[in-house]
């Protein structure tokens, strides 16, 4: 049992998170009275818990994110400004880990207020959690139903030097020398995730990673063959499919590969027989349908979300009592030549919130002079700036009531918790909530026809 203690605090409890918070308790007492048995999530590579908050639902997004036509259960119920609160689903995270101490404080930060605890969040390296366990320290949950993991992406980003593989970093994220071991690189922690599925046995893994890995060679193909040979070949792993954002109510440009693998012996025989085929039937892909018409079209997808819907209620920083949007990137427009010079377009969806700060982030709104589009604005006397990190993260999908710029109680007065050049680095490495909720709620959907009893 881990008795490390780290600075961790809770925000000011605002109206939204006092309801989530009785939303949240009300629902678990009804569990206990029905007798209903979470499943268990154990989340690698986590982040801030992009994908967690996704996989166990109960945060809010705007309305207009949800195809009720397609889903009319995901909504909980109606919240304040065209935002509603989604249902909880039958994922509990029981154990995460990252080693960016920031990301770690921000998830403690919020999950806590839900019902986990510090100790839930390992910030040892996936490599180091595995020797742990070589050596005898058993630090995984015995009961794990899931496991998800968004392995390092830079090293296959098309932002980034494509090293894949030959990645020049090591699994703590520091720079090596050529002669260190190639097993544990950046561009191999895929393999220890299969370890830790080896180890705990889950009946489904989802592991994720960025559009640029399909086009590197035959790094598909390596990965997806790698993950099957788990436990003597023992889990079916799907072609993995790329997904679009956007066409899942996130109002931002940001493709992510999704690889799906499902333990074969805790199939039942008919839904083994149907996941070998080669082309699987409707009823049992786990991948979710498209909601929302950016990239695809359909009669019953809504209109993809524009960004004027999401920031039509916000303050302008200098008015925001949220530390999330008072402060943000002060950088200076350096010219179109230059990455994060571009304005954000209100009647469309935003560019991908990458994981940097400064002037790599786009603009909210540029002056006129500096080619900005949106004079309405500008003729009210509102100032060129850059996104704030709250508007980054509500294109992310994740809710307003998420702390990302934390201020420290402990230390010297102006200190953060999560500064923010931080705050930004992780919501860009986030998973988008939403799209890891529509993920997990047709896993939820089609577990009783896969898995025995």
């Amino acid at each position: 049992m881990r008795t490390e203690t780290i600075e961790t605090e809770i925000s000011l409890v605002n109206e939204l998170q006092l309801d989530l918070i009785q939303q949240y308790k009300k629902r678990e007492v009804i569990d206990l009275e029905i007798g209903t048995k979470p499943l268990n999530v154990l989340s690698l590579f986590s982040g801030c818990g992009g994908m967690d908050l996704g996989f166990e639902g109960g945060f809010s997004v705007l309305q207009s994110s949800i195809n009720e036509k397609l889903n009319p259960d995901f909504i909980d119920k109606k919240i304040k400004n065209g935002f509603v609160l989604l249902k909880k689903t039958k994922f509990k995270t029981v154990f995460a880990n990252d080693i960016l101490i920031d990301a770690r404080n921000a998830w403690v930060n919020h999950f806590s207020k839900y019902g986990h605890k510090p100790e839930d969040f390992y910030k040892e390296s996936i490599v180091d959690l595995v020797k742990m366990y070589r050596n005898g320290i058993n630090v995984f949950p015995n009961d794990v139903d899931v496991v998800t993991g968004g392995f390092p992406c830079q090293d296959f980003s098309i932002a980034g030097k494509r090293n894949g593989f030959n990645s020049h970093k090591n699994h703590k994220g520091e720079l090596i020398e050529k002669k260190t071991a190639s097993v544990e690189t950046r561009g191999q922690l895929y393999m220890w995730m299969k370890e830790v599925i080896e180890i705990t046995q889950p009946k489904i893994f989802i592991a994720e990673n960025v559009k640029g890995l399909v086009n590197l060679d035959n790094v598909k193909e390596i990965i997806q063959n790698d993950f099957s040979s788990a436990n003597g070949n023992g889990y079916i792993v799907l072609d993995p499919k790329v997904l679009h954002s956007a066409n899942y109510g996130v109002p931002q440009s940001r493709e992510r590969v999704i690889f799906i693998g499902i333990k074969k012996s805790a199939l039942k025989k008919s839904a083994l027989e149907e996941l070998e085929k080669k082309i699987i039937s409707k009823k049992y892909n786990p991948y979710p349908n498209p909601t929302h018409s950016y990239t695809v079209e359909g009669d019953d997808l809504k209109d993809f979300v524009q960004l004027k819907d999401l920031f039509k209620h916000l303050d302008e920083p200098e008015n925001a009592k949220d530390l999330s949007h008072k402060f943000y990137s002060k950088a200076k427009f350096m010219g179109r030549h230059c990455q994060g010079q571009t304005e954000i377009k209100l009647s469309g969806i935003a560019p991908t919130i990458r994981s940097e700060h400064h002037g790599n982030i786009e603009f909210r709104r540029l002056s006129l002079e500096n080619g900005g589009k949106i004079e309405n604005e500008l003729n009210k006397g509102l100032k060129e700036r850059r996104l704030t990190p709250r508007e980054c993260a509500l294109i992310q999908t994740f809710p307003p009531d998420y702390d990302f710029v934390i201020e420290s109680k402990t230390g010297r007065k102006g200190s953060f918790l999560v500064s923010p050049s931080q705050a930004y680095k992780i919501i860009g490495n986030a998973v988008p909530p939403l799209l890891a909720y529509n993920l997990a709620r047709r896993i939820e959907d089609i577990w009783d026809i896969y898995f025995k009893k």
